[in-house]
């Protein structure tokens, strides 16, 4: 008998020192920013950006690297410090009863916390919802600017991988597409590091 996966749980391809998310972009900063190892200039430091462990959940995002301004698709490799740093200064982006004293202090913890969290459906190689939940960690202001200027160890251009995998998605060859995913694996976090962000 299988056991089913936790509902809240971080899967990641990480090393003792880093962990790979995803993100996606249109080539004008895709490119530039897998050649150089960092974002280019016209990458704003001031807007929330969003990052995703999950492979799948990204290729669900951007349709296989196919959606507009989403055709570049990036892993990003940062350091476990600065993402276990986003981790405890993230608030939920929805109020939750059992987590919050009120809406208003959800609304204030929300206000102050430079990194957000959303748990979304994890998706399966069809894209189709699986019933355990996928992270995702929106980054604004302190949190952004350290991603950008401190993290970042390596960016690799990964969307040949997602063409090569969704091809054999669609001729039907779902062990060969499954063979080439990226080996994310539940995230050494510990409990109380995620005590604050599990719906």
């Amino acid at each position: 008998m299988t056991v089913p996966e936790p509902k809240f749980e971080i899967r990641a391809l990480h090393t003792a020192s880093t962990v790979t998310v995803y993100q996606a972009y249109a080539p004008e900063i895709g490119l530039p920013a897998a050649r150089d190892g960092r974002f280019p200039a016209v990458w704003k430091r001031d807007r929330m950006t969003w990052i995703k462990p999950s492979f799948l959940w990204m290729m669900y995002r951007c349709g296989w690297a196919t959606k507009e301004g989403q055709e570049t698709v990036l892993a990003v490799e940062i350091t476990r410090e600065g993402f276990e740093w986003a981790l405890r200064n993230s608030c939920l982006s929805h109020y939750v009863p059992e987590l919050h004293p009120d809406q208003a202090a959800w609304k204030r913890e929300l206000k102050r916390s430079p990194a957000r969290v959303q748990w979304d459906p994890e998706r399966g190689l069809r894209l189709q919802p699986l019933p355990h939940r996928s992270l995702q960690l929106g980054l604004a202001g302190e949190a952004a600017r350290r991603y950008a200027d401190d993290w970042i160890v390596s960016i690799t251009d990964v969307t040949e991988l997602a063409h090569t995998v969704h091809a054999h998605v669609r001729n039907g060859e779902l062990d060969a597409a499954r063979q080439l995913l990226p080996a994310e694996r539940p995230y050494p976090s510990a409990d109380t590091l995620l005590a604050h962000l599990r719906a």
